[in-house]
């Protein structure tokens, strides 16, 4: 019996329902890598961060999360390069669907229907969204916007519902707008961490200042 269409379970309709040692025998999500391209490129090397956008309060599923990184990372590495951008999918597929099967083969002269509003076993596995949730983020540089734009374009394609394609006023991932990032840059606030940065505090130990300073 194969799965059944994502419609079935759209909407966010009953609670949280995650793996856990009461919810066992649960099915792998299809997407298991969140982060493609040149995931190690330093903070100072994508300053453009744009974000694909759920505007409704949805359940997205692991396979359609699969379809759209990899239609989004295929048409960025044929346009721009790999080694040019940064994709993170945001979004993880913790909430477990439930299926109550029912015998309907061929030997069977009428369909069982069982009883209604039935429990059921684990089937799949979904991320519930609201309304402003980030899906998809992808960092490069300035000259590359217009592609990454197209990407997320025809991600969107994998997704049902609406979704909204915004370029962000952050440098990057980080946390701080463009001008304030580089003020904080040219005044030696900022510590480089991998793709994020960290604030110098002028607070603590002297023995940190002087680290810093020589930095």
């Amino acid at each position: 019996m194969g799965r059944r269409p994502a419609r079935c379970y759209r909407y966010c309709k009953n609670k949280p329902y995650p793996k856990s040692r009461f919810v066992r025998a649960v099915p792998d999500p299809k997407i298991r890598i969140y982060d493609l391209g040149r995931k190690k490129a330093h903070v100072m090397d994508f300053p453009l961060c744009v974000h694909m956008v759920s505007n409704e309060i949805e359940q997205l599923s692991s396979e359609a999360l699969e379809a759209a990184r990899i239609c989004c990372n295929k048409y960025l590495t044929r346009t721009i390069g790999k080694e040019a951008f940064h994709i993170r999918v945001r979004v993880h597929p913790f909430h477990v669907l439930r299926i109550n099967k029912m015998l309907s083969c061929a030997g069977a002269d009428r369909l069982q229907t069982g009883m209604r509003g039935a429990f059921g076993k684990p089937q799949g596995k979904v991320a519930r969204v609201k309304i402003g949730q980030p899906i998809i983020s992808v960092r490069t540089r300035d000259a590359n916007q217009a592609a990454v734009i197209e990407a997320l374009r025809r991600s969107k394609f994998k997704f049902p519902g609406r979704q909204l394609i915004l370029v962000s006023r952050k440098w990057g991932f980080t946390k701080y707008d463009r001008s304030e990032f580089e003020q904080l840059r040219d005044e030696g606030k900022l510590i480089p961490d991998g793709c994020h940065v960290k604030y110098f505090a002028e607070k603590g130990p002297m023995t940190n200042w002087y680290k810093h300073a020589s930095a």
